[in-house]
């Protein structure tokens, strides 16, 4: 990508991120003044999640609230949260994973990782999970994130310009992350849109590789 970032022009609070950070945190942050009763009803929250999250059901034969809900729920899930320290632990990921994918690949790259991640969680979810109830989180685009640096670290490492380790650690770190958090939270955790999004982003990250454009391709007679 073009618009990449040079490494002394990184910073972690560029307007891309703090753009994305604000993504997130707004409904959330509404929604929070709506429960206090300080701004609009307590039922907002309700009618968001009824809205915005992902019913698996609604694919299947649940009725939509408006004709294109199981298309706009694979993205709006993903600005919704479940409360102040679900926000939080995504904010964070997001703060500690998204500047590295705009120093590589700029800020088209980023939100292409950050979108493919987004869209794999939720078909993740769907494909690998029975669970009736809503998915709702941007940890799926926060895991695509954490895939799509292990990729460029895996690349760079490849090249020769880092000391060799094998990229299966980095998976398996991630799996354990996924894994720990899964018990933690007594299983209350979408693992599938985790998985799906790890998938997505590096996927994405691959695909916006200059290394993978500018390798000669194969010409057939």
């Amino acid at each position: 990508m073009n618009d990449a970032l040079p490494p002394s022009r990184s910073r972690r609070w560029s307007p891309v991120v703090a753009a994305l950070v604000l993504l997130n945190a707004v409904p959330e942050l509404v929604l929070q003044a709506a429960d206090a009763g300080w701004i609009g009803s307590p039922n907002w929250r309700l009618w968001a999640l009824s809205y915005g999250a992902l019913w698996r059901g609604l694919l299947f034969d649940w009725r939509p609230n408006f004709a294109l809900q199981p298309l706009t729920m694979f993205v709006t899930y993903g600005f919704l949260h479940a409360g102040i320290g679900h926000l939080a632990g995504n904010i964070l990921g997001l703060l500690v994973l998204a500047p590295e994918t705009l120093r590589r690949t700029g800020s088209r790259g980023l939100a292409a990782v950050c979108a493919a991640a987004l869209l794999a969680g939720a078909f993740g979810f769907v494909l690998l999970s029975a669970s009736p109830r809503p998915m709702i989180g941007a940890s799926g685009a926060v895991y695509g994130l954490a895939a799509a640096w292990i990729h460029w670290d895996w690349r760079d490492r490849r090249r020769g310009t880092r000391p060799t380790l094998p990229v299966l650690i980095w998976v398996l770190g991630l799996a354990l992350t996924n894994a720990v958090s899964w018990w933690a939270l007594a299983g209350q955790l979408a693992w599938q849109t985790h998985a799906g999004g790890a998938v997505g982003g590096w996927l994405c990250a691959w695909w916006l590789d200059p290394d993978r454009a500018q390798s000669p391709r194969n010409t057939r007679s």
